[in-house]
């Protein structure tokens, strides 16, 4: 398969073909005995895919893609496979569900009870261990969703003015150069 695309269209043929070899050429770095072979492996992609952005030795790029494909086609299937279930877990977990496996999890930590309090905000998160931040305050509590009190108008500027010096701006700076620029375009 070849992508054709205008001058102005590179990106999105680049991300066509970044897509359809990422779905053939899909090992993982447990798929190999070692990071070098892995990092090789890799680059050899990362080259297969710049030839074919740049139109360089497209036929043989191809025919080496199919000849791929046809040697491990089980292998594509298996990592196909295995993506499709990690998404789905991902998407159970996110949805506060347990993931639809043929494991019993209800032992497990993973699934375990939470320290919340139930009607409480507790995401979900695949993996267990890891704690995510929550929402601290309804709104109109007086805080964003950050837990940050909300500002007024006085307090934000006085914010603004002080990461401005911060920064090394300063209204001076931009006066002198203001009036720099407009004498120096009057004697010319």
């Amino acid at each position: 398969m070849v992508v054709v695309a205008s001058g102005a269209n590179v990106f999105a043929k680049e991300m066509a073909i970044r897509k359809r070899i990422a779905n053939i050429y899909n090992k993982r770095e447990e798929d190999f005995p070692s990071l070098r072979e892995y990092n090789d492996y890799l680059e050899e992609v990362e080259d297969m895919i710049d030839n074919l952005v740049e139109g360089i030795d497209v036929p043989a790029i191809e025919a080496r893609i199919a000849q791929y494909q046809r040697e491990n086609a089980e292998q594509i299937m298996n990592a196909q496979a295995r993506k499709a279930e990690e998404y789905a877990a991902a998407l159970a977990a996110s949805k506060g569900q347990l993931p639809q496996t043929g494991v019993d999890l209800s032992l497990s930590t993973q699934a375990g009870s939470s320290t919340v309090p139930q009607g409480q905000y507790a995401p979900a998160v695949a993996g267990g261990g890891i704690a995510q931040p929550r929402p601290l305050g309804p709104p109109g509590s007086g805080t964003d969703m950050m837990g940050f009190e909300y500002e007024d108008e006085e307090t934000m500027k006085l914010r603004a003015e002080r990461a401005a010096k911060a920064g090394g701006w300063s209204v001076e700076i931009s006066r002198k150069r203001a009036l720099e620029e407009a004498f120096a375009s009057i004697l010319i």
